[in-house]
């Protein structure tokens, strides 16, 4: 309150506030004295009157005389403030009275003393009356002194006393007003002589404010406010001086800045064009790159190919052993060229991750497969722990995770001389939607120092670069991993010491994907007892592991002794052995014991699963009854564990005969390769195949052909002279636009690695696209894709983890369905159903439009029945859909027969369908 109040205020307060205080305590004192003064004088005077009254009307009490009493009474009411006057007798009866009634009651008094009693408005006194004041008369009939006559009681007014009270009371306000108004109009005249020069002040300040810095104060009429207004004088100039300095200086500064931006100015156009000559530069080194990539891998692709074919012929030892060395040396110059590229990638921000559902299980323990020959040359243990608590279905990028493990796992077999290398997943945080997990990698190899670990993830460094260092490389291989691993948005790290082996580590966040039943791939082995032999520790906790998670009971046995007595001594029980996974060794367990074991194992109603390194595989082939299902390698993939385990207790049936194969002639494919070794390995890879080849060496030989004949599939070639193949491909779809033609699948073959490779591709009119080197199986794959033909070769091959066998495909895949519908069990089992709801429709529809020989009605009955397979998991009728739909729109004689394979691929689904939904 008293922070709003300005200095004129605050001098009235400090003026009026004390003495309006003092005023009204000393003027209440004042008032209130006086008037206690006054009670006081009208108490003592009725205290007179009375005892004036006593003597006189004691005569008159004597001898009751009543009207000498009256008298006496109304001469009393003349005295001042008495309001009436009364005698009593002496047993209190009245005698007389004059004026009106008394306001008090009567005192209660019995004795000699005064007694009184009052109000507001009046006092009463009551005093007795005895002989002693008749005596004090004179009178000439004495009475006893102490005998009372009677009572006198008066009654005086207040008012007059209070009228004058309030009369003091108010003179004494009006000086206090008076009093207080003279001091306000001093306090006013005061705060004006402090006011006035302080707005001065103020104005020349705001002035001051506004940039007037020449203005100046006046002389204000005192010393204090004289000074004040000559320190704001020297200050304003002071201020102006320095202003007309600053100004100066900007002034100077301005100029100096101007002739700076023409150098800047002058400066940003060299920059510029340094900016677009490094621009220009590094677009030189991407094409360079590709470039190179192409020109790199075009002769590899040759020298891999026909190493490939010349490996299948007869050769002698010392023949094979040099075509492997000249295999090995070209599939590692190719992956150092990978790593480079990989490297110049990540450099340019160009590498772009996918996002797709993976295995974390099989990613690993694939990963492993592939790098075991490398292992078990060296004699190394490779194990693989994936803890039960870890999510396995996640979403990523498989290929660069495989790529940074299998480049942490190479290092580790590089490095390690004899041991184990253990790779081990677990979760170290997990939410619902998404799992942190660490991967590592442990290796007893020799360990690195302070100073290798330091320079470990630097670009072309290496642990021994010494001119004695055994292992090679270009020195990328960690460097990529760390960006790869970063770019995912985790992290990778080391903890390692000289001679105790090296751990890497990775730690990385992945969305969770949909999980994979796999009850209905355990059922066969819940429950059952499986034995287990094997001698390395670690190998065999992993492995223990594995069988635990295909719902098997484990037991564990040290040799083939205790094993046989084991399976033996539980054989009529409820316990029975059925299963036994053996982990053995050449030095360990020969071949030839192994056989007579297994044998013996047999007879007891054991199978048995033999585990071996993959060196030692070919010695143990021909010792078991059935190697193709009873020998694995190590280390032990759980999916082929499981597969084959449940083979064993539960031989598959053979389908040949329910399913009839959907080719009847080889396909037609046009080839277009520059590089004459090139476009002979592939026309001889097709050629053994059973395709139908077509070989051209240029962009126009292939439109020319195109022109003149009718493919199945045209693979081209990317860099060629005169019309590459983006230009070949656009001529070809623009030709086949002007005849109305169906559009023929077209697959580039092409060494570039970039990342744009694809997207420039696709958006040339190709529909996929091959990474040079190409092999036998990624040929067959792509033409089956595309033209719904299966080679012969393709269609012979057989392994656990491929497709199946013969040229048919599979009439449902319940996993290709859910991953065409992007994970959602639901929305495939929707798809699903309303495919087989229209299945009868469209196959009549079909056989309609053909009675009726209608070929559009049948092309867009087979188009839209085509359409529909592509959102189901059911490759064969989707295959023999567009074999179909292709043929008729080539008008290709072969079609009548390819509707016979569609109407039987319809026929089978239907029954393969109402089969599975009663099971």
């Amino acid at each position: 309150m008293f922070k709003d109040l300005g200095i004129k205020g605050r001098i009235l307060l400090l003026t009026l506030l004390p003495t309006s205080l003092l005023a009204l305590v000393l003027g209440g004192y004042f008032t209130w004295t006086q008037l206690d003064d006054l009670r006081s004088q009208l108490q003592e005077r009725g205290e007179l009157v009375v005892q004036h009254l006593a003597p006189l009307a004691a005569p008159a009490l004597a001898r009751l005389d009543a009207a000498q009493l009256e008298r006496l009474a109304k001469e009393t009411l003349n005295q001042p403030d008495v309001r009436a006057v009364g005698f009593l007798s002496s047993d209190r009866q009245s005698l007389a009275q004059a004026g009106p009634n008394m306001l008090n009651p009567l005192p209660q008094s019995s004795g000699e003393p005064l007694a009184k009693i009052s109000n507001q408005d009046s006092t009463r006194f009551l005093l007795p009356v005895y002989g002693r004041h008749q005596n004090m008369t004179g009178s000439v009939e004495p009475i006893a002194a102490d005998r009372l006559l009677g009572w006198v009681e008066l009654e005086l007014s207040h008012h007059r006393t209070l009228l004058q009270g309030y009369r003091s009371l108010f003179a004494s306000l009006l000086l206090i007003a008076a009093g207080l108004a003279v001091t306000a109009l001093l306090a006013l005249r005061m705060s004006r002589t402090i006011n006035g020069p302080l707005r001065s002040i103020q104005q020349g300040v705001n002035l001051l404010k506004e940039g007037q810095l020449e203005t100046r104060l006046p002389p204000l009429g005192s010393h204090e406010l004289d000074e004040l207004a000559s320190g704001i004088n020297r200050m304003a100039e002071s201020l102006q001086n320095a202003q007309e300095e600053l100004q100066h200086s900007i002034d100077q500064a301005t100029e100096d800045v101007r002739q700076n931006l023409e150098t800047i100015e002058i400066q940003n156009i060299e920059l510029d064009f340094a900016r677009k000559e490094a621009l220009e530069a590094s677009r030189i080194k991407s094409e360079f790159l590709a470039n190179m990539s192409h020109e790199i891998r075009t002769p590899l692709n040759g020298m891999l190919g026909f190493t490939n074919l010349l490996q299948k012929s007869d050769l002698t030892p010392r023949q094979q052993d040099y075509l492997n060395t000249i295999e090995k040396s070209a599939e590692s110059l190719l992956g150092i060229i990978n790593e480079i590229l990989d490297f110049s990638k990540i450099e340019a921000g160009k590498l772009v991750l996918e996002s797709l559902p993976f295995n974390l299980r099989d990613l690993i323990q694939d990963t492993l497969t592939i790098l075991a020959p490398t292992a078990h040359e060296k004699h190394l243990e490779l194990v693989s722990l994936i803890y039960r608590d870890t999510p396995l279905s996640l979403q990523g990028d498989p290929q660069r995770l495989r790529q940074v493990l299998t480049n942490l796992v190479s290092n580790a077999i590089k490095f390690t001389r004899d041991g184990t290398i253990a790779v081990r997943a677990m979760v170290e945080d997990e939410s619902d939607d998404r799992a942190q997990l660490r991967i590592s990698v442990q290796d007893t190899g020799v360990g690195l120092s302070d100073e290798d670990l330091r320079a470990l993830f630097q670009a072309f460094s290496q642990a021994d670069n010494s001119l004695s260092r055994q292992a090679g490389g270009t020195g990328l291989g960690l460097v990529i991993s760390k960006r790869l691993i970063e770019q995912m948005g985790g992290e990778i790290g080391v903890e390692s010491a000289p001679g105790t082996g090296s751990e890497f580590w990775i730690s990385i966040s992945l969305p969770k994907a949909r999980e994979d039943s796999e009850e209905l791939r355990r059922a066969p082995l819940l429950g059952r007892h499986v034995v287990v032999m094997e001698s390395h520790e670690l190998t065999r906790q992993a492995l223990i592991h594995q069988l635990q998670d295909c719902g098997l009971q484990t037991q564990v046995c040290n040799d083939l002794e205790q094993l046989l007595e084991q399976v033996g001594k539980h054989r009529q029980s409820p316990q029975a052995i059925e299963l036994a996974v053996l982990g053995v060794s050449v030095h360990e367990l020969p071949p030839e014991q192994l056989s007579q074991r297994i044998w013996d194992l047999d007879r007891l109603g054991c199978k048995s699963l033999v585990l071996c390194p993959t060196t030692e595989q070919a010695m143990y082939h021909e010792s078991l009854p059935d190697a193709h299902l009873q020998l694995q390698a190590k280390p032990a993939c759980t999916r082929k564990l499981q597969r084959a385990l449940s083979d064993l207790v539960q031989p598959r049936q053979q389908k040949t005969d329910t399913r009839a194969p959907l080719t009847s002639r080889a396909p037609r494919l046009l080839c277009v390769d520059d590089n004459p070794a090139n476009l002979l390995l592939v026309q001889t890879l097709l050629s053994d195949m059973g395709a139908d080849v077509t070989a051209v060496d240029s962009g126009y030989a292939a439109l020319h052909s195109v022109q003149q004949q009718a493919f199945d599939l045209v693979l081209m070639d990317v860099q060629m002279p005169g019309m590459d193949g983006r230009q070949a491909t656009e001529a070809i779809r623009q030709w086949e636009q002007e005849r109305e033609r169906s559009p023929m699948p077209i697959v580039a073959l092409t060494a570039h690695a970039l990342s744009n490779e694809k997207r420039a591709l696709l958006q040339s009119g190709m529909d996929d696209y091959l990474t040079k080197p190409i092999s036998e199986r990624q040929l067959a794959q792509v033409v089956l894709k595309w033209t719904g033909l299966a080679l012969r070769t393709y269609a012979a091959t057989s392994s656990a983890d491929s497709a199946p066998a013969n040229s048919s495909l599979r009439v449902l895949d319940a996993e290709e369905g859910l991953r065409l519908a992007a994970g959602k069990a639901d929305l495939a089992a929707d798809m699903l159903s309303m495919l087989l709801a229209s299945l009868d429709a469209d196959r009549q529809a079909i056989r309609q439009a053909r009675d009726a020989s209608d070929r559009n009605a049948l092309i867009e009955r087979v188009h839209r029945l085509h359409g529909a397979t592509r959102y189901c998991g059911v490759p064969q009728l989707r295959a023999a859909c567009q074999r179909s739909e292709t043929l008729l729109k080539q008008d290709d004689p072969g079609a009548q027969q390819a509707l016979d394979e569609l109407d039987a691929a319809i026929v089978k689904l239907a029954q393969e369908a109402v089969i599975g939904a009663s099971a």
